[in-house]
């Protein structure tokens, strides 16, 4: 089919579902690679969808799943095979002792779902609090504690979604007599309008800790640990989802181990897969026993499914194997310094933040009003793909500035200077021509 067949079919016959599509048609991966079919390498800072930890096309991914669909795949949700067993284990053996019990899913959504489904049942309560720029899912519980986007057009949403203001040090309007956020106040009134608004049956607080669709906003060192305060308070349980931060992407192999706050449900999908559909739930034995005798019912087709947990088992032991955590922290670092020194040299770049492999810049076209630069952020990304480098814009409104950087925790050093080269020389070239 010629490229323009393609296209006109693509056209024709797909439902549009979010932002543009990249105007090239790939053809394979490999590593940090995609590859378009013209044969330009296109070096990927996404990760494919924040999600391929291992790049794409690993020879161990590869093997695990070749074995899982010549033997065993899929079963019917009420058979058990050794791999699921396995993963529990062994996801467990990772975490605090307090985190136990695991349900494996398959997508990010679908986990966040169970674990709302989960507190509700545990607390008695229907009533879910989530940041205002949070993103947890387009399924219908989890789209509505997804305040970012998705809301409008569609009428009433889960009763009881209530809303926290997310704490971007850049742009909150909570400051200290020095200027500088302060989170604290912040967390505070939010927590005082949940409160107006609650009717008396919180059930849970759900939150990332680094927002990514959120624009790379990364909770101030404590604020997790206020938050679990406050939750308590109300006999709300602490929902953390990590699907874009889990298994090593920030430097730690899960977030919430930098802060020492373990959650009471915790979720994994994205990088627990790396790259292919796995997701999970993980509590504790009491919260599990609770749910179990009032009944908790999550039968969906591809529960405890061996496939994934045989995906999910790999990457487990290749993130240990190959020191992929400790990797995350020393290519975090080299990022952070130059994204720095991006920010030292252009005007344009506002702000950088978040950690590890999981880092973002904020570009403005003034920093005094820090007004949002939508335009400079598309004309940047395309001349990065122009020059052979993916990037992903947060594509909402008022945030096209907002890079988010998220290359495979496998990719090498002089990829990952290669590829901040090119963003580099994309800005300049992009500023270069700006009337």
């Amino acid at each position: 089919m010629s490229t323009d067949a393609f296209w006109d079919d693509a056209e024709r016959h797909l439902v549009r579902y979010g932002a543009p599509f990249m105007p090239r048609v790939i053809e394979r991966a490999s590593g940090a690679y995609v590859h378009d079919r013209d044969g330009a390498a296109i070096l990927d800072f996404t990760s494919g969808q924040m999600s391929a930890v291992l790049g794409h096309g690993h020879p161990d991914i590869v093997r695990a799943v070749s074995r899982s669909v010549a033997s065993l795949d899929h079963l019917f949700s009420g058979m058990l095979s050794a791999p699921v067993v396995d993963l529990a284990a062994r996801l467990a053996g990772t975490l605090p002792e307090s985190l136990t019990r695991t349900l494996l899913l398959t997508t990010g959504a679908e986990s966040n779902e169970a674990a709302v489904k989960m507190a509700k049942l545990y607390t008695g309560g229907h009533e879910i609090v989530a940041f205002d720029r949070s993103w947890h899912g387009m399924t219908t519980g989890a789209s509505a504690v997804t305040f970012s986007a998705g809301r409008r057009g569609y009428g009433p949403t889960m009763p009881g979604s209530l809303a926290l203001p997310s704490p971007d040090a850049y742009r909150s309007p909570f400051r200290r007599p020095d200027g500088s956020h302060d989170w604290e106040a912040e967390l505070e009134y939010g927590f005082a309008l949940v409160d107006r608004q609650s009717t008396g049956a919180l059930a849970a607080c759900v939150v990332e800790p680094i927002l990514s669709s959120g624009g790379i906003v990364e909770l101030p060192l404590g604020y997790l640990a206020r938050l679990k305060e406050l939750c308590v308070e109300r006999g709300m349980l602490l929902i953390l989802d990590e699907a874009q931060t889990g298994l090593g992407r920030t430097g730690h192999l899960y977030a919430f181990e930098r802060d020492g706050v373990v959650p009471d449900i915790l979720t994994l999908s994205k990088t627990l897969g790396a790259g292919l559909p796995v997701a999970a739930v993980v509590t504790g034995d009491e919260i599990e026993r609770v749910c179990h005798e009032r009944g908790f019912l999550f039968f969906t087709t591809h529960v405890s499914d061996p496939l994934a947990a045989s995906v999910a088992l790999t990457v487990l032991d290749v993130v240990e194997r190959d020191g992929l955590v400790a990797r995350a922290a020393e290519l975090g670092r080299q990022l952070t310094e130059r994204l720095l020194t991006l920010r030292d040299t252009y005007e344009v770049v506002g702000d950088v933040r978040g950690r590890g492999l999981l880092q973002g810049i904020e570009l403005v076209d003034d920093r005094a009003t820090k007004a949002p630069a939508d335009a400079l952020g598309q004309a940047v990304t395309a001349a990065c793909l122009d020059r052979g480098l993916h990037l992903n814009i947060v594509q909402l409104p008022g945030m096209g500035g907002v890079f988010r950087i998220a290359p495979p925790l496998t990719i090498t050093e002089e990829e990952l200077h290669t590829g901040l080269d090119i963003l580099a020389t994309a800005i300049k070239t992009v500023l270069a021509g700006r009337p």
